[in-house]
């Protein structure tokens, strides 16, 4: 299940989305998300999950992927789902059995944050699937160009950044396999209690930083073979254009986010 994970990984598609500049992507993103905690009715809602579906399907992204990223993730969205159906107590009651009511506000509630958390997931894991991580690299140290001013390393903090998105899927892969490499020596993951289920995952630790420490060391000196000194004096074999079709998508969510602003008060 860890090497489903999609947060970090790119796939080589032909789409619109793979075409457009890295910057674009990641100040669309950033609006889309704050347009999504605005959503507060059912067609607000509605419209951002029709506008998800849009976005993963003009992504071009393999469907049966996405889902398999995504699934460890529903057991927290279902978790955090039923937690509000229990412990919110506002509005009408809709349903009583024994020692549980429902009322219409949890219900409103628990929908709302169950849309919420999953169309968050995929927009933002829309960013790295569809950017290479080059070019993510290259985006985000444009966008932090101004920190430059107050003297503040934009390229190193552009670097760092990707450098985590993209190792995730890989510390998710060398968990798996100290899991899998445990597990045939006897170690059990997934029954007795609670605590011995916690104490079992505490061997687990020790391997996994080490492997973490080896290959922030292995990138190092690669890095430093090949002569990085930070970003004072590079140039660029690649250089981002912003083009129309990047301002198109921009103002498009612009209006998007002013449509769901507008519906807020239905």
């Amino acid at each position: 299940m860890l090497q489903n994970v999609i947060i970090g990984q790119y796939v080589s598609t032909s789409s619109i989305l793979h075409r457009l500049d890295p910057r674009s992507k990641l100040v669309s993103v950033f609006l889309l998300v704050i347009i999504i905690f605005l959503a507060n009715n059912w067609i607000t809602n509605t419209l951002i999950i029709l506008f998800t579906i849009a976005m993963v399907t003009l992504s071009r992204v393999p469907l049966s992927f996405i889902y398999k990223g995504i699934r460890p993730i529903l057991w927290l969205v279902l978790f955090t789902f039923i937690l509000h159906l229990f412990l919110t107590r506002e509005g009408a009651v809709l349903f009583r059995f024994g020692f549980f009511t429902l009322y219409e506000e949890a219900l409103r509630q628990a929908v709302t944050i169950a849309i919420r958390l999953i169309t968050i997931i995929l927009l933002t894991s829309l960013v790295t699937l569809t950017t290479r991580p080059i070019d993510l690299t290259d985006g985000l140290e444009s966008l932090f160009s101004p920190l430059k001013k107050v003297r503040l390393p934009a390229h190193e903090l552009a670097l760092m950044m990707s450098i985590a998105l993209r190792f995730i899927p890989t510390f998710m892969q060398e968990t798996e396999k100290i899991m899998k490499a445990q597990m045939a020596r006897g170690v059990d993951f997934t029954s007795g209690p609670i605590g011995q289920r916690v104490k079992a995952l505490l061997p687990l630790l020790v391997p996994l930083f080490i492997s973490a420490f080896n290959r922030a060391e292995d990138l190092a000196l690669a890095m430093e073979s090949r002569g990085y000194r930070g970003g004072e004096g590079r140039t660029k074999y690649r250089v981002l254009q912003w083009q129309v079709r990047d301002t198109i998508a921009f103002l498009f969510c612009i209006s998007f986010g002013i449509v769901i602003v507008l519906l807020r008060f239905i």
